[in-house]
């Protein structure tokens, strides 16, 4: 799918028609022939176009010489059916010097909110879009802490092993999230580093300058909360563990108080006659069933003295 934009009183608005010339051409999910047009109209090298779609790319920044090329990682939308597995994919931004074409692989909603209210040049679009992916990383990264504590909860009262594999999940996420904004990371220095080159202006350079520090924090961020993660996954699976051994022990201890009395009965049942059929007398059925009580009493007296 194709959008086309220009830029209207500092701000992004799609073309319906074909009277305005567009700045930004969006290719969200391109087709085989959009991709085609995209090799042989605007001389974009095929496999730097297949990086922009491929999750497993590491962020870079290329020069052709019709245009620039830029790679950088972005979260996907998460949804219930990911399972606690946040992923990473890729975006491409293609600059030349009258246009700017991105290629995503899934939809997002690009260009709102404040950070777009003013625009002036296809430098700010593209700043401003990585900053994007930087904020959404912090977000997601605030919302796996929230999961995390959530789970710790359900960990500490539970002997299935469900909630403890989605903590590994989350741990497993936190990495790929840690390994992205680094690479993220790499790809802003080398933009402020050519930032002559590109044209970007005084303030391009000072968004830039919070950008790298955004970015930083995040990848700090990621980084202590995948740390804290680990270094707590032993003593969580133990607390399973020993969730199941009193549930072991309880049960044992139950069945031992129902065995007493069943013993008793069974070892004078083969050798003393049953009430109903000595009904002159119910002294042996009595004995029987006192001695019985007796040992349980003190099965669960001695038991909650040792608990104790």
């Amino acid at each position: 799918m194709l959008k086309r934009l220009y830029i209207s009183n500092g701000r992004l608005v799609e073309i319906n028609g074909n009277d305005i010339q567009p700045l930004v051409y969006i290719y969200i999910e391109p087709t085989e022939a959009e991709k085609k047009e995209l090799v042989e109209k605007y001389n974009i090298d095929e496999h730097t176009l297949s990086s922009a779609l491929d999750p497993d790319e590491l962020s870079r920044l290329e020069f052709e010489p019709e245009h620039m090329a830029i790679i950088f990682k972005r979260p996907r939308h998460y949804s219930a059916e990911d399972n606690f597995l946040f992923k990473v994919t890729s975006t491409g931004a293609f600059m030349f010097h009258d246009k700017l074409i991105i290629v995503m692989s899934e939809e997002i909603h690009l260009f709102e909110g404040r950070l777009f209210s003013r625009i002036q040049s296809a430098q700010d679009i593209l700043i401003k879009i990585i900053h994007l992916s930087v904020f959404h990383f912090l977000e997601h990264l605030k919302a796996m802490n929230m999961l995390a504590d959530s789970l710790e909860q359900l960990i500490s009262t539970s002997m299935e092993n469900k909630y403890l594999l989605n903590l590994f999940t989350l741990e497993k996420s936190l990495v790929y999230y840690y390994n992205a904004t680094n690479s993220n990371g790499g790809l802003i220095e080398k933009l402020k580093n050519n930032a002559a080159k590109i044209g970007f202006s005084h303030d391009n350079m000072e968004f830039l300058d919070d950008l790298t520090i955004e970015n930083s924090q995040c990848r700090e961020q990621a980084n202590v909360y995948s740390q804290v993660l680990a270094s707590l996954m032993d003593a969580r699976a133990s607390i399973i563990a020993n969730n199941l051994n009193i549930r072991i022990m309880t049960l044992t201890l139950l069945t031992l108080a129902i065995m007493l009395p069943t013993l008793v009965v069974s070892i004078f049942s083969m050798n003393v006659k049953l009430p109903l059929e000595q009904r002159e007398s119910l002294t042996s059925f009595w004995i029987i069933s006192g001695l019985a009580a007796s040992l349980t009493g003190a099965f669960v007296f001695l038991w909650r003295r040792k608990k104790l």
